[in-house]
C-alpha cells in the first residue's frame, strides 16, 4: 500500500472534525437552524444583515459565497414572511438594497441569542485551561484557509480616559497635518466638555474604534439646536489606521443611531481642506449645502456645512 500525501491525509481529518463538529453543535437535530424554521443558509443571511442597517445585495452574495439565483430566492421567502424590505439605492439606481423589518431584526437577533447559547453550552464542558488552547487552534487554523488574521477592529462606548484621549489626538493630529493650533485643541475641548458634563445617552452617544486593543478612532452624535436635528462631531482616525474603513464604520454607526433615535436630519461643519473625511461623508449620502471662507486655528479656511436627510418629511 502506497504512503499517503498530507494532501489526502489533511482531506480525510477536516471531513472527520466537520462531521464531529456538527454533531457536536446539533446541526442535524432540528427540521431548522437551532430549533427554528430557519435553513443553516437563511440563518446565516440574516445574521449578516443584522449587521449593518442596509446591505448591497451584490456585497451580500459576495459575502456569502452564494449564488444569486440562490439568495433572490431567499430573500424573496423573507419578503414574504415579512423579514425584509428591499429598495433602490438612494444614489444609484443600478444597486439593490435590502433592510431588516423590526420582525426580521427580531428574528436574527433570537437566532443569535440561540446560537451563543449552544456554543456556550459547549464550551462550558471544556476546561478553563484548555480554552486558550481551544482558540490558538482555531486562529491558526483559520489562518491556513484565509491568511493571517488582520488586527481587530472595534467599535465601542467611551471607557475612562478616553475622553481626554479624544482631546489630546485631535490636537496632536491636527497640528501634525494642517499645522492648526492651539485654538482647534481648546475647541475639541470645550465640544468634548459638554459632552461629558452631561448627556442624554438615548439621544446622543461617542464611540470609540479600537483597533488591536487600542484607540484608532473617535466620533460623537449630539443633539443640534434646530428641532429633530443631530450633528456629527469629531470624527478622527489615527493615521496608522487608515486605509481600514474605520471612518465609514464611525459614521455609518452614527447614522445608524441618529435614525434609530428619531432625528429627522444630521449635520455637520468640516473644512474644505479635510478630504478624507469629506469623501466618506459624500459616500454616506450628505450633501453640501453651504460654504464660507473664515479664518481659524491659525490658517486660512473654508468651512463647509453637510446634512443628511434621515426621513422623509412627506412619510412622517
Amino acid at each position: 500500500m502506497e504512503p499517503r500525501d498530507d494532501l489526502d491525509l489533511a482531506v480525510d481529518e477536516v471531513r472527520d472534525f466537520s462531521r464531529m463538529y456538527t454533531r457536536l453543535i446539533g446541526v442535524l437535530d432540528y427540521p431548522g437552524q437551532l430549533n427554528t424554521p430557519y435553513t443553516l443558509s437563511e440563518a446565516r443571511i440574516l445574521y449578516e444583515l443584522a449587521q449593518r442597517e442596509r446591505t448591497h445585495v451584490s456585497a451580500l452574495r459576495e459575502r456569502l459565497g452564494v449564488t444569486a439565483a440562490h439568495l433572490s430566492r431567499t430573500l424573496s421567502r423573507f419578503e414574504e414572511s415579512g423579514l425584509v424590505t428591499r429598495e433602490r439605492h438612494r444614489r444609484d439606481a443600478r444597486y439593490q438594497e435590502v433592510l431588516l423589518t423590526a420582525e426580521g431584526r427580531a428574528a436574527a437577533e433570537d437566532l443569535d441569542r440561540r446560537s451563543r447559547e449552544a456554543v456556550t453550552g459547549l464550551l462550558a464542558k471544556v476546561p478553563r485551561n484548555e480554552l486558550r488552547r481551544l482558540r490558538e487552534a482555531l486562529a491558526t487554523a483559520r489562518g491556513v484557509f484565509t491568511g493571517p488574521a488582520e488586527p481587530e477592529v472595534r467599535l465601542r462606548g467611551p471607557e475612562p480616559g478616553d475622553l481626554g484621549w479624544i482631546v489630546q489626538r485631535h490636537g496632536a493630529v491636527y497640528a501634525r497635518e494642517f499645522g492648526w493650533n492651539a485654538e482647534f485643541e481648546a475647541l475639541v475641548a470645550r465640544i468634548v466638555g459638554e459632552f461629558g458634563a452631561g448627556h442624554d445617552p438615548a439621544r446622543e452617544r461617542a464611540w470609540i474604534a479600537e483597533l488591536d486593543g487600542r484607540p484608532v478612532g473617535s466620533v460623537l452624535c449630539v443633539r443640534d439646536e434646530r428641532p429633530d436635528t443631530a450633528r456629527l462631531r469629531l470624527l478622527l482616525v489615527e493615521p496608522e489606521a487608515r486605509g481600514r474603513r474605520i471612518g465609514e464604520r464611525l459614521v455609518g454607526t452614527c447614522i445608524d443611531f441618529a435614525r434609530e433615535a428619531g432625528y429627522r436630519d444630521l449635520v455637520l461643519w468640516t473644512n474644505d481642506v479635510l478630504t478624507s473625511a469629506r469623501r466618506i461623508y459624500e459616500r454616506a449620502g450628505f450633501e453640501l449645502i453651504a460654504e464660507e471662507r473664515h479664518r481659524g486655528y491659525g490658517s486660512p479656511l473654508v468651512g463647509q456645512d453637510w446634512r443628511l436627510a434621515l426621513r422623509d418629511a412627506a412619510h412622517d
